[in-house]
């Protein structure tokens, strides 16, 4: 079973979407936030091939944009924003519409392209790049070993709540709940 990089981030995010996706597929509805983000996503891909990687901390190198990725070694797949090839250097780029610093959900999202990069192209990979499209604001991200592990774990752990099909308990944080696509669906938010 392959699950995709998006499961990762939602899964730290709240392992109830992970729970709903799979064990309980609804019916759900996007919310604004999700179609706005999606649209600004869009249109910033439009633009990307015309602007230069100084934004991204960068000088050189050949872009590629929504890089296909799949590693059965893994059971992993994603679709990956932005990939800069510079000779043997992958920088892999997430591209966020988000004000906010990036969490920690964002941070295994772009660790996980991380693996698979290495995976697909026989290489390492030491840091990718989150860049916040609002703000214009780069965030380096060093891919450790801990975080490489971490993000193997939480594969596991996905499978593992898919198989045993059992709801999670909700997040503390009910801030998240409000936009949650889910939402109707959490019984306990």
């Amino acid at each position: 079973m392959l699950i995709t990089v998006t499961d990762i981030k939602q899964y730290i995010y709240c392992q109830r979407i992970i729970y709903f996706t799979y064990c309980m597929p609804l019916q759900r509805k996007k919310t604004y936030k999700m179609k706005f983000g999606k649209e600004q996503h869009q249109r910033s891909e439009e633009l990307e091939p015309r602007r230069t990687l100084q934004r991204y901390g960068l000088e050189e190198g050949e872009k590629k944009f929504g890089v296909d990725l799949v590693s059965q070694r893994l059971g992993l797949r994603g679709k990956m924003d932005l990939l800069v090839v510079d000779d043997d250097n992958y920088i892999p780029i997430e591209l966020k519409y988000s004000t906010r610093k990036p969490g920690l959900h964002h941070k295994y999202q772009l660790a996980a392209y991380c693996l698979l990069t290495e995976d697909k192209y026989q290489t390492s990979i030491r840091k990718g790049v989150i860049h916040l499209i609002p703000k214009k604001e780069t965030f380096e991200v060093e891919i450790t070993a801990n975080l490489r592990r971490k993000v193997k774990q939480v594969i596991k752990e996905i499978k593992e709540l898919i198989s045993l099909e059992q709801m999670p308990a909700p997040v503390k944080a009910k801030g998240k709940c409000r936009d949650c696509e889910y939402r109707n669906f959490c019984g306990d938010v």
